[in-house]
C-alpha cells in the first residue's frame, strides 16, 4: 500500500472519528443532565432532540457533497477554488439554518404535539419550548457542517477537530450550570446547545474569512452543490425509510423483540458511525487524486481503502462477537430481551466486515462525485431487497432474525453493486469540476 500510506488515511480518519463521536457523546451527557429533572423533561428532550438530529443529518449531507468538490479543486492545485466551494456551501448552510430557526418559532408547538402523540401534554409543551430555543443555534450548526466539508476537502483536520470538540466541551460545561445552578431546567439544555452551535459556526466562518477569498454568493455554483445534496438526501431518505419500516415490522413481533431490536440497531448505527471515519478520509483523498488528473492513483487508492474498511469492520465484528454475552446486559436485565438480542447478534456480527467495505466505497464514490449512481443503488437495494425481505419476514412470522436477515441483504446488494462499480472504473472521472447531473 505504498501509494496510500496508512498514516495518510489515519491523519484524516482519526480526527473525523473524534468529530463524529463528539455529538453522540454530548447527547449522552445532555440526556444524563436532563434525566435528573424527571421523566417528563427527559421525554421532552427525546422529542426535541430527535428533530434537531434530523437537522444535523441534513447538514452532514451538505458537508459530504462539499468535501468531494473541494477536494477536486485542492488536488488540481487551486486551493482558492476549493475554499470558494466552502463559501458557497456556507451561504446555503446559513440560509437553511436561518429558515429552520424562523420556522421553529412558529411550528415547534404543532410539531411537538404530533411527535409526542398521546403522551402527557407537558411533554409536548416542554419539547416545543426546547425546540424554539435550540433552533436558534441552527445557523451555527449548519455553518459548522459546511465548514467541516470544505476543510476536509483541503485536508485540514486540525481546525475542525479543535472547533467541534471545543464547542461541545463548552456545551457540556454550560448544560449542568444552566439546568441546575441557574435553575433554567430543560430550557438550560437548549441554551447550552444553541450557544455551542453558534460558537462552532462562528469559528468556521472565521476560518473562511482568513483564507481571503471572494465571500460573495454565486448562484450557479450553489445550484451545482444543490444537485449533489439532492441525490445524497434522496439516498439518506431511503435509509430512513428502511429503518423505520424495520421498527414497524419488529413491533408486530412484540415488545420484547422491539426492545432487543433497539439495542442491536443502536449498536449497529454506532459501529456505522465509527466506520464512516474511513469513508470521510476516502472522500478527501479520492477527490484530490481525481482533481489532480491521476485516475490510476485514484483507482489503486480506492481498492486499498476498501481493504482497510473491511479490516476495520472485521475488527469491530470480532469485538462484538466477544461481547455477545456481556454487551446486551449493559442495556437490559430482562432475560427475554437478552434472548431476543442473541437472535439478531450473528447477523450484527456478520455485517461488520461487509459494512466496512460498503461504507469505505461510499466514501470513494462521494469523493468522486458519483452520487447519482449511489442514489439509484440505494433506492434499488431498499425497494428491491430490504423492504420486501422484512415484510416477508412479517408475513412468514420469521421474527427478529428475519428482519436482520433483510438488513444483511440490503448491505450485500450494495456491496456487490459497489464492487462492480469500482471494477468498472466509470466513477474515476478526472478534472477539477464535474458537470452537474
Amino acid at each position: 500500500m505504498s501509494d496510500v500510506p496508512l498514516k495518510q488515511i489515519a491523519r484524516l480518519a482519526v480526527p473525523a472519528l473524534v468529530i463524529l463521536a463528539a455529538e453522540p457523546i454530548y447527547v449522552l451527557v445532555d440526556t444524563a443532565v436532563v434525566g435528573h429533572l424527571g421523566s417528563t423533561p427527559l421525554a421532552a428532550l427525546s422529542v426535541g432532540g430527535g428533530v434537531l438530529s434530523l437537522i444535523a443529518w441534513l447538514g452532514t449531507v451538505l458537508a459530504y457533497g462539499t468535501t468531494g468538490r473541494s477536494a477536486r479543486q485542492f488536488g488540481a492545485g487551486d486551493r482558492a477554488a476549493a475554499v470558494r466551494e466552502g463559501v458557497q456551501a456556507s451561504w446555503l448552510a446559513l440560509a437553511a439554518g436561518v429558515f429552520t430557526a424562523i420556522v421553529a418559532q412558529f411550528g415547534a408547538a404543532p410539531l411537538a404535539h404530533v411527535l409526542a402523540g398521546g403522551a402527557d401534554p407537558a411533554v409536548a409543551e416542554g419539547a416545543a419550548e426546547w425546540m424554539r430555543v435550540a433552533a436558534l443555534g441552527a445557523p451555527g450548526l449548519m455553518l459548522a457542517t459546511a465548514g467541516n466539508g470544505w476543510l476536509r476537502g483541503v485536508q485540514d483536520t486540525r481546525r475542525p477537530l479543535s472547533y467541534v470538540v471545543g464547542a461541545f466541551a463548552l456545551s457540556a460545561i454550560l448544560c449542568p450550570i444552566l439546568v441546575y445552578t441557574m435553575g433554567f431546567g430543560l430550557v438550560g439544555s437548549a441554551v447550552a446547545n444553541a450557544v455551542a452551535q453558534t460558537l462552532a459556526g462562528l469559528l468556521f466562518v472565521r476560518a473562511l474569512v482568513a483564507e481571503r477569498v471572494d465571500l460573495r454568493p454565486h448562484l450557479n455554483l450553489m445550484g451545482q452543490q444543490l444537485v449533489v445534496a439532492r441525490d445524497l438526501i434522496l439516498r439518506g431518505l431511503a435509509f430512513q425509510a428502511c429503518f423505520l419500516s424495520a421498527t414497524a415490522v419488529v413491533a408486530r413481533f412484540g415488545t420484547t423483540a422491539l426492545a432487543a431490536h433497539q439495542i442491536a440497531l443502536q449498536l449497529w448505527l454506532f459501529c456505522a458511525l465509527a466506520l464512516d471515519a474511513v469513508a470521510i478520509a476516502a472522500q478527501s483523498l479520492i477527490g484530490a487524486s481525481l482533481g489532480a488528473g491521476d485516475d490510476a492513483q485514484a483507482r489503486s487508492m480506492a481498492g486499498h481503502i476498501a481493504v482497510i474498511g473491511g479490516v476495520c469492520g472485521a475488527a469491530l465484528g470480532a469485538l462484538i462477537l466477544a461481547g455477545a454475552v456481556v454487551v446486551p446486559g449493559w442495556f437490559t436485565k430482562d432475560p427475554a430481551v437478552h434472548e431476543q438480542a442473541m437472535i439478531a447478534w450473528p447477523w450484527f456480527v456478520a455485517m461488520q466486515p461487509l459494512g466496512g467495505v460498503v461504507f469505505a466505497l461510499d466514501g470513494v464514490l462521494i469523493g468522486a462525485g458519483d452520487v447519482r449512481y449511489m442514489r439509484n443503488l440505494t433506492l434499488m437495494a431498499a425497494l428491491g431487497g430490504f423492504l420486501p425481505a422484512i415484510w416477508t419476514a412479517h408475513w412468514l412470522n420469521l421474527g427478529l432474525g428475519g428482519v436482520w436477515a433483510g438488513l444483511t441483504l440490503f448491505i450485500v446488494i450494495r456491496l456487490v453493486a459497489l464492487l462492480a462499480r469500482l471494477r468498472s472504473g466509470r466513477w474515476a472521472v478526472v478534472g477539477a469540476r464535474l458537470s452537474p447531473a
